[in-house]
């Protein structure tokens, strides 16, 4: 089972990475000021995850959908990256990137099967 790891950075703010059951960091989020806006965040991943459609952002003429939604993009290496965006259309958790495009999929099930159910850490 996963599980989201919440820890503060340098500058005083907080951070979470969702962990899958190895260790694996399978998302991260972006910094957040106080730690109960972290965990708010955290809540948000868990609900939006499983109910997420998928934008491939990668295919000519892909058809844009309505948020919550896991958006597949290239990045500027010309890996494969994803976000997931909740209703308002905030990024709230972004993936690492891969060489192809089926293991950034196999990171978007990842978080669809780990999030719903993870224990939150607060690390000291």
């Amino acid at each position: 089972m996963g599980k989201f790891v919440i820890k503060e950075t340098k500058d005083g703010k907080f951070a979470f990475n969702l962990k899958a059951g190895n260790g694996e960091v399978i998302a991260v989020s972006e910094t957040y000021t106080a730690l109960d806006t972290c965990k708010n965040g955290i809540e948000s991943v868990k609900k939006n995850a499983v109910e997420a459609k998928l934008e491939d952002q990668t295919i000519e003429g892909y058809e844009a959908v309505t948020n919550p939604k896991f958006e597949i993009y290239k990045d500027k290496a010309g890996e494969f990256r994803f976000r997931l965006k909740a209703r308002n259309g905030e990024i709230i958790a972004t993936g690492e990137g891969y060489k192809s495009k089926d293991g950034c999929k196999n990171g978007i099930d990842s978080i669809r099967r780990n999030a719903p159910d993870a224990e939150v850490v607060v690390e000291e």
